[in-house]
């Protein structure tokens, strides 16, 4: 019992690291966040510190999980995800579909209508991701190729390519996203290439 209480206290800390690194945050903006200094914070995530409860209900509450998820407690039976929408600061929600760290990750993501000349931000990370385009016009810039994906229409493809998502001035979208493995690495900056209207 004791082993079992030390295995689960033991992987707290790289499952904070995944949730802080998905949401693409340092540890100060985390701090800042949660009240936690960043040297506490950097101690849990390497493994050095043992979170309390005082500790885990900010950081669950930072990243919209809860402390059953946060800590991987034991499953009770029910086989129902707990969806708990993530608000992005740009106005879009992503919606966790899966509930365990590592493996494939599912999302629904529901973006705001956008305009139409509005610039890409490109992002490259690691892993593949395929996505299904539910309600609205996806766009979707990957590389130099600028496309419109609407309901009923998906695309794959490696991560590792220059990637954006946005919405159209027409409306907003819905769509859903499927992410290799290493897709939960930190996004990183890639310069963006020109992109023709949409």
């Amino acid at each position: 019992m004791a082993e079992d209480l030390d295995r689960t206290l033991d992987a707290v800390g790289p499952r904070l690291k995944q949730l802080r690194l998905r949401r693409d945050l340092t540890l100060t903006e985390l701090a800042d966040e949660t009240g936690i200094s960043v040297s506490t914070l950097s101690r849990l995530e390497a493994g050095l510190r043992r979170p309390t409860l005082e500790q885990l209900l900010p950081l669950a509450r930072a990243h919209s999980v809860t402390i059953d998820e946060l800590v991987d407690a034991p499953l009770t039976g029910d086989p129902r995800v707990n969806l708990r929408p993530i608000a992005a600061g740009d106005g879009s929600t992503i919606l966790p579909l899966t509930r365990r760290p590592g493996g494939i990750q599912a999302y629904k993501f529901v973006l705001p209508a956008g305009a139409d000349d509005r610039v890409p931000d490109l992002r490259t990370h690691e892993g593949y991701d395929w996505v299904y385009v539910l309600n609205g016009t996806l766009r979707l810039v990957l590389g130099d190729d600028d496309l419109l994906l609407r309901p009923g229409e998906a695309a794959e493809f490696d991560t590792r390519t220059p990637h954006w998502f946005g919405a159209t001035g027409a409306g907003p979208v819905e769509f859903l996203s499927l992410v290799g493995r290493q897709g939960e690495r930190a996004h990183v900056r890639a310069a963006p290439g020109p992109a023709g209207p949409p």
